[in-house]
């Protein structure tokens, strides 16, 4: 193994983390008969087999794991390295992962912007993807940070709040409902439903909110998008519950309207995670002290939703939430 080059560990490591030897290479901009050559190597100086190929997938083999075990604790130093040297001179640089649920994307990117703005030394990779595959890449440790809704209960991680987000029911403007006031849940639960996938933080906490009160709401279709969702609204397809945040580029074309129900808005907020026991680097800390802010920086939204109903998205108090046990992150 000693002989063996921080290419071929760079290579390896983009292998596992595409499942393929060709989206590898594309990552890495060599030619795939490269990247096989560089692993034929890295295997020769194992001595055993680090793949085993089954179908069309590729799957890590034991000796496989041990080294791509190793190859995050190789990799994790040198990105610890560089931030620390960084820091020396003054400057933070160095590199940030952050995966987020699909709802975050109305306000994670610009949150991120601000923050590359106030520290251009940091490398930016921003993954948006639904709940499932968020919680798969905080199993499997891909990324730094995880932004998401809700925390989960099947995995230990430490979760905290920054910042508020409210669940409101969605209709067009032409929808009977658009101009009554207070209208109950029962009347609600009648409408037809336009829900996110099975899974989804927002479908949950809207389920549960319906059973609580003895109720279950009728969904008529399911789609995978939030944009899809409010597209579908303003056809008359029916009404849905979504975060606030997707409404910054509606409102105001007149298109949506928030009904008033009694029990809404459905009080949320969105958190950050990442697995127990995990060392942050640098910059995650950096950021994360930045997230802190995020109610501030993000005041415009928060002014902008006052002009269609009351619903602040600045939290009273931001609390820190451990989920070291299955079962206690509700």
């Amino acid at each position: 193994m000693r002989r063996s080059t921080l290419r071929q560990l760079e290579v390896f490591e983009a292998i596992v983390r595409f499942g393929s030897f060709t989206r590898a290479a594309e990552e890495l901009f060599l030619t795939q008969p490269t990247v096989s050559l560089q692993i034929k190597k890295l295997t020769d100086a194992v001595g055993l087999p680090l793949f085993e190929q089954i179908g069309k997938k590729i799957y890590l083999t034991d000796a496989g794991r041990e080294l791509h075990q190793m190859n995050l604790d190789i990799f994790e130093r040198f990105d610890r390295f560089e931030m620390v040297t960084s820091n020396m001179k003054g400057m933070k640089a160095g590199k940030l992962r952050l995966a987020v649920v699909t709802t975050a994307k109305y306000f994670a990117p610009r949150l991120l912007g601000m923050f590359c703005s106030e520290y251009p030394g940091v490398e930016v990779s921003l993954k948006v993807t639904n709940r499932e595959q968020t919680l798969e890449r905080l199993i499997s440790n891909r990324d730094d940070l995880y932004i998401l809704g809700q925390p989960p209960k099947q995995i230990d991680v430490i979760a905290e709040t920054f910042l508020k987000n409210p669940l409101v029911v969605l209709a067009s403007v032409n929808h009977p409902l658009a101009n009554e006031k207070k209208i109950t849940l029962q009347r609600i639960a009648k409408e037809s439903f336009l829900s996110r996938e099975s899974g989804s933080g927002t479908r949950i906490a809207t389920e549960r909110f319906f059973a609580k009160q003895g109720l279950k709401p009728n969904i008529r279709m399911e789609l995978g998008s939030n944009e899809a969702i409010k597209q579908a609204v303003i056809g008359g397809l029916g009404i849905s519950i979504l975060s606030r945040h997707t409404l910054a580029l509606d409102i105001p074309n007149g298109q949506l309207v928030v009904l008033d129900v009694q029990g809404f808005p459905i009080n949320r907020h969105w958190y950050y995670a990442y697995p127990a026991g995990k060392q942050l680097s640098i910059v995650a800390q950096v950021f994360l002290e930045y997230l802190q802010q995020a109610p501030q920086l993000l005041v415009d939204i928060s002014g902008h939703y006052a002009n269609i109903g009351h619903c602040p998205l600045l939290p009273e108090n931001t609390t820190k939430r451990i989920c070291t046990n299955k079962g206690n992150s509700e």
